[in-house]
């Protein structure tokens, strides 16, 4: 196994200007920074020796040049309780002023990864994980299309999932110059469209989209596609997924997804052998979950299925429960979504354990870890 454990736990760390124009701050509202050593010790003891956690760049990027303090409750709290951070340096949020259309905002970010390497490099042990921008092609509709997110823009998706790329490949080049061994994991969303049950004309809308359109980071960041923006196999390296329940709905109605029980549905273990067969990389399901009483039911469902392809010889590496704690919602900031492992009592900050979760993930740990892993047969990439 590459990483310390099967199953992580993934610390939501988003920054950014939300739909009203709010900034947000998910890592301070979950009180994750005052409390990382107790979220680690925790987490430890449950098992997930793994860990997604934010590197926030516009808290660490300031017009008085880098500070870092705000990372190092964490460097000290994964060193203690044994964790090994994947590490998120790009979550929506970027520094104000910045144009993300702009050459600038490349070199600007390269320039941050290029300095944050090097404070990881002198302040915490190896190997690295990072992950330098988090799910491109969903912060490219959401900033780009559906103006949910700062830069607040319509019709210009595409020309931010390049740029948003552009900044992947760029930041993975400079984080190599100060650490070589580094390795990435390129965390995207695969998401599904099925045509209406009245509108079999929109089937080639949706194949579109669902053999190339969601794959295009991916595509960019791996040199497939747009070969001249630098990337390469190196770049993508080790494939994330992040998919949760409503990441598959009909055409043109994303926030109106498929219902569990329908035949249009595509497993998410037909979803990981697409991933395998197009790059054939390992992968990991770098978030994932489900809300309220369907938590349980929906790791059950995932971690069985993810056994199932193991079986077959699909290198999957982890599956990372995100978020693992309770967090107000993006774009209402008073709701608390109950997804986490812990859910957070909003006034005292106090973590309680879902405990039908809990045992879910004791099962799927007694099950998943002691399967070997098939490494010798790998398929060839879709050409």
């Amino acid at each position: 196994m590459l990483f310390r454990s099967f199953f992580w736990a993934g610390f939501e760390c988003a920054t950014g200007f939300n739909s009203g124009n709010e900034w947000i701050d998910q890592v301070e509202a979950t009180a994750h920074d005052r409390f990382a050593d107790r979220d680690y010790a925790a987490a430890a003891a449950a098992g997930l020796l793994t860990a997604r956690e934010g590197i926030r760049w516009p808290i660490v990027d300031t017009p008085s040049g880098y500070d870092f303090e705000s990372v190092l409750p964490f460097l000290k709290a994964a060193e203690r309780h044994g964790i090994q951070p994947v590490w998120d340096l790009f979550h929506y949020g970027f520094p104000e002023g910045l144009d993300i259309f702009s050459d600038e905002f490349v070199e600007r970010f390269a320039a941050y990864c290029h300095e944050t390497a090097r404070f990881l490099a002198e302040n915490a042990p190896g190997p690295h994980f990072i992950t330098p921008v988090n799910e491109p092609s969903y912060f490219a509709w959401a900033g780009g299309e559906a103006a949910k997110f700062a830069p607040y823009q319509q019709g210009r998706a595409y020309e931010m999932k390049i740029q948003l790329c552009r900044a992947a490949i760029k930041g993975a080049e400079a984080i190599w110059s100060v650490i070589p061994e580094a390795r990435m994991v390129q965390a995207d969303p695969i998401c599904r469209q099925v045509a209406p049950r009245d509108r079999p004309d929109l089937e080639e809308e949706a194949n579109r989209f669902n053999e190339s359109v969601v794959f295009e980071s991916l595509d960019f960041i791996s040199g497939r596609k747009l070969p001249e923006l630098g990337g390469s196999a190196r770049h993508l390296d080790i494939v994330g997924i992040n998919y949760y329940w409503n990441n598959q709905w009909e055409v043109g109605q994303p926030e109106a997804w498929l219902d569990a029980d329908d035949d249009r549905r595509c497993t998410i273990g037909d979803i990981i052998r697409d991933v395998w067969q197009r790059y054939g990389h390992p992968i990991v399901l770098t978030e994932t979950g489900h809300v309220d009483e369907h938590r349980g039911s929906w790791l059950r469902e995932v971690s069985g299925d993810v056994q199932a392809v193991i079986a077959e010889g699909v290198l999957v590496e982890g599956i990372c429960l995100y978020p693992i704690l309770g967090m107000p919602e993006w774009h209402e900031r008073g709701t608390w979504s109950r997804m986490g492992l812990w859910d957070i009592d909003c006034g005292s900050m106090r973590r309680r354990l879902y405990k039908p979760l809990y045992d879910v993930l004791r099962e799927a740990q007694e099950r998943l870890p002691s399967q070997p892993q098939r490494r010798a047969r790998r398929l060839a990439p879709v050409p």
